[in-house]
C-alpha cells in the first residue's frame, strides 16, 4: 500500500513483484493462500476481502495486478465482482478460483473477463505459477480441463453465437492464431508451430483482439469456441 492510500501502479514488466488481492469469503482460504503467496520471492498479498463488493472496491484502492476470485461470495458474486473489475479498465487481472473444474459459474466467470481459473486444492507451485501468467498477461488455459469446461458450457450461452461475418474480418493467419490460443498455446508454441518468431505472434494477436473487440486471450479462447473454430479433441 502507499502511504497516501491511493493505487500503486503496477511494476514494469519483468521487475519488481506482483501485487496480489485475495477475494474469498472463507478465512482459512484467505490465509493459506496468503502464506504460500508471500513465502514466494516475487509475489506479495497486498490486501483480502471477504466478499464481492469489498473485492471492487479493494481493487480500486489498491489497484493489485492479479485478484484471486472465489465465485460464491455473499452481497457480490465473484461472476459481478469481475464483471465490475474487468470493465473499469484498470491494471488488475482476475484469476477465478474454484472447487470444481466444470463449472458453469466459472465459464461465466471467463465471459465476465476472468483470465483463468485455478482450482482450490492446487499446490503451492500451481497457485505461484497461475499468478505469474496471468500477471504477465497470458491467459490460464490448461489445454484439456479448459477446453472441456468451454466445450461443456458454450451451450449455456445466452447470447447469439458469433457468426461468419463476426470474424470475417482476420485474416486466414490470424483465424489460425486464434484456434491454437483456443486449444491453450502460449505465443512461443504458436510461434514455434507455425515456424516465425514470437514477436510476430504477438502482432497476430493484438490485431486479433482489436478486431473482435476483445480484451484478452481468455475471451479470444471463448469466442472461438462459441463460433465453433476450435472442437473438442
Amino acid at each position: 500500500m502507499t502511504g497516501d492510500g491511493g493505487p500503486r501502479r503496477p511494476p514494469a514488466e519483468g521487475a519488481g513483484t506482483i501485487r496480489v488481492l485475495i477475494a474469498d469469503d472463507q478465512m482459512m482460504v484467505r490465509e493459506g493462500f496468503s502464506v504460500l503467496l508471500n513465502a514466494m520471492p516475487d509475489i506479495e498479498v497486498v490486501g483480502e476481502a471477504v466478499n464481492g463488493r469489498e473485492a471492487v472496491r479493494r481493487v480500486r484502492e489498491l489497484a493489485p495486478d492479479v485478484v484471486l476470485m472465489d465465485i460464491r461470495m455473499p452481497e457480490l458474486n465473484g461472476i459481478e465482482a469481475t464483471r465490475e473489475i474487468v470493465a473499469a479498465e484498470g491494471v488488475s487481472k482476475v484469476l477465478v478460483l474454484t472447487t470444481f473444474d466444470l463449472d458453469e459459474y466459472v465459464y461465466q466467470a471467463l465471459r465476465a473477463g476472468a483470465s483463468g481459473f485455478l482450482l482450490k486444492d492446487a499446490s503451492a507451485r500451481q497457485l505461484a505459477d497461475g499468478v505469474r501468467v496471468v500477471a504477465s498477461g497470458e491467459a490460464l488455459l490448461a489445454p484439456s480441463v479448459t477446453r472441456r469446461l468451454i466445450t461443456e458450457f458454450s451451450k449455456l450461452s445466452q447470447t447469439a453465437r458469433p457468426t461468419a461475418q463476426t470474424y470475417g474480418e482476420l485474416t486466414d493467419r490470424e483465424t489460425e492464431v486464434l484456434v491454437l490460443i483456443a486449444q491453450g498455446l502460449s505465443n512461443a508454441e504458436i510461434a514455434e508451430r507455425l515456424v516465425v518468431a514470437e514477436s510476430t505472434i504477438k502482432t497476430h494477436v493484438s490485431r486479433i483482439l482489436v478486431k473482435l473487440g476483445l480484451r484478452d486471450r481468455t475471451q479470444a479462447a471463448v469466442f472461438a469456441y462459441e463460433a465453433r473454430l476450435v472442437t473438442p479433441g
